[in-house]
């Protein structure tokens, strides 16, 4: 195979973005999440008469629960590639991140499987979330203080 053919088949098998398709995909299948867990919220709370922040925890825990049963039925990783960025930015992509390596790593155990492969993908969100949330308490403890 000579350069040219190999740039021509090169130009074949690498994937084309459309940059404005990818962004409308990501910002309508956003854009559902969000007005699904509105729905939810406003079902705890008009429906179930819950006060608003009961309402909030629930619709998370409800949002959290269907992007965990979403990836268990292999159906969340169908959405992510349609939808991007839209739908890994919402609490149910991070809940996403979370369980598609448990999936994955079963097969290796519950201790060196899903034990140590679990956070591969959400643990540095969650220590430096953690680290950020401490040293900020730090911070206004003394700040009270003087």
């Amino acid at each position: 195979m000579d350069k040219e053919q190999y740039q021509e088949y090169v130009k074949q098998v690498t994937p084309t973005h459309n940059t404005f398709l990818n962004v409308l995909k990501a910002f309508l299948t956003g854009g559902v999440i969000c007005l699904i867990g509105q729905g939810v919220n406003q079902f705890f709370a008009v429906v179930q008469g819950m006060d608003k922040e009961t309402a909030s925890a629930w619709t998370l825990l409800t949002l959290i629960l269907a992007s965990i049963l979403l990836t268990g039925f292999n159906v969340y990783p169908g959405l992510v590639k349609f939808g991007g960025a839209g739908a890994l930015v919402p609490i149910t992509g991070f809940a996403n991140s979370v369980v598609s390596p448990a999936i994955e790593y079963q097969k290796e155990g519950q201790v060196f499987g899903v034990g140590c492969k679990i956070f591969t993908i959400a643990g540095p969100v969650i220590l430096f979330g953690t680290l950020a949330s401490w040293v900020l308490g730090v911070v206004y403890w003394v700040w009270q203080m003087v």
